[in-house]
């Protein structure tokens, strides 16, 4: 019974109407909407309060208007009141209160999936013996690293990041008129300070960005990875947040800290299985890229500049440059103390906010083939919006 109370709260349209208010992602509803009629089940992952459940709230919306709302089942899997049971006790729970039987299609949205031990197993067997379409979420790449063998060739993963700049505008409710383009880069630099987490969009609240990062350095790294000392990881985080765009020396935030350099590249794990960090490796053979610095980018520039301040405009611009390539695998090339920030394939980005390439980097620029090699110079939003690869 107690599953079936806490269904009812999490499920309101079996009840009524859906009273969920949203400002639309159709980037990412265009996705789930396109996989609808696939057998594949849908993971969103991302960080915390990126907006994965309200992307499942729109489909279920989306939905309502297509099947019966009690085919419809949203369980958020780090409730309280379910931690005692496995997904399987949860949906027969469910089929019994509607009467389902086993060859009516159902829509599972299971949020926080990784909440729950065998998970995959769970899904697997749904997936191969159940009609159903599975949607799942999880903020921790736990979801990839534990699923082994069981999902492969069944899954479909899409990363939810914070708010893009055209989404920015959207929850900002600002149109700008082609006659008012001049407009573009004041709202661009309001973007480069405030990054795209929803609801500090919405809100300005600072308060709520402290709360997320309190939420992701206790819940997310320290409790799950059992972390004793909480001012070591807090300070670790902080130089983290300082290094952003650049490249990060595990040898030099060891001796900082006060820690070893392998506990140090554990700590860098943890925040990156948040999907807080990712880390860009030096263009290379697999050996120098071992052995380099890697550089490293967060998720979202709001949260960075909570931390720092917002300065450094150019770190905050290569960031967000990093973030509309990021799915195509960018390293960055080191010769001789010169750097050029992405190599794409044969594509060469180098990231001046406001400013020109310098001689040197021009130079290095120079050393790879016109005819090879496509070479961009991204400085402000025109070229940030054209970027395309």
């Amino acid at each position: 019974m107690r599953i079936i109370e806490e269904l009812y709260k999490q499920n309101p349209w079996w009840e009524g109407s859906f009273p969920y208010k949203f400002i639309k992602r159709d980037k990412y509803l265009d996705i789930l909407k396109k996989n609808l009629n696939n057998r594949d089940i849908i993971f969103l992952i991302g960080l915390r309060r990126v907006g994965k459940t309200t992307i499942f709230k729109m489909m279920i919306n989306y939905l309502l208007k297509r099947v019966d709302p009690k085919h419809i089942l949203y369980v958020s899997l780090d409730s309280y009141n379910l931690e005692d049971y496995s997904i399987h006790e949860i949906l027969e729970e469910y089929r019994k209160e509607h009467r389902l039987k086993r060859e009516e299609k159902i829509f599972l949205f299971f949020d926080e999936v990784a909440h729950k031990e065998h998970f995959a197993q769970e899904l697997k067997n749904l997936y191969d013996f159940e009609n159903v379409k599975i949607y799942a979420s999880s903020s921790s790449s736990s979801i990839i690293k534990s699923r082994k063998s069981y999902l492969i060739g069944r899954e479909r993963i899409i990363e939810v990041l914070p708010l893009d700049f055209n989404e920015y505008l959207v929850f900002k409710s600002v149109k700008i008129k082609k006659s008012d383009s001049h407009l573009f880069k004041k709202y661009f630099e309001d973007y480069m300070m405030d990054g795209g987490m929803p609801e500090y969009v919405l809100t300005g609240d600072v308060s709520y960005l402290n709360s997320l990062i309190e939420d992701i350095i206790m819940k997310d790294v320290a409790l799950l990875h059992n972390v004793k000392d909480l001012n070591i990881i807090k300070d670790y985080f902080k130089i983290l947040m300082e290094r952003v765009g650049k490249r990060l020396s595990i040898n030099k935030i060891t001796k900082i800290v006060g820690i070893s350099p392998d506990t140090s590249r554990r700590y860098l794990s943890y925040f990156m299985d948040t999907f807080l960090i990712y880390s860009v490796d030096k263009c290379g053979k697999l050996n120098e890229r071992i052995k380099s610095p890697k550089k490293i980018y967060i998720v979202d520039v709001g949260i960075r500049n909570f931390i720092t301040g917002f300065k450094d405009k150019g770190s905050v611009f290569e960031n967000l440059v990093f973030l509309k390539i990021k799915d195509k695998n960018p390293c960055y090339i080191y010769e001789d103390g010169v750097e050029i920030d992405f190599r794409v394939d044969k594509t060469l980005i180098e990231v001046k906010y406001g400013r020109e390439i310098q001689e040197r980097q021009a130079k290095l620029f120079n050393k790879f083939p016109e005819s090879e090699y496509r070479k961009l110079v991204i400085k402000d939003v025109v070229d940030f919006l054209s970027l395309s690869i």
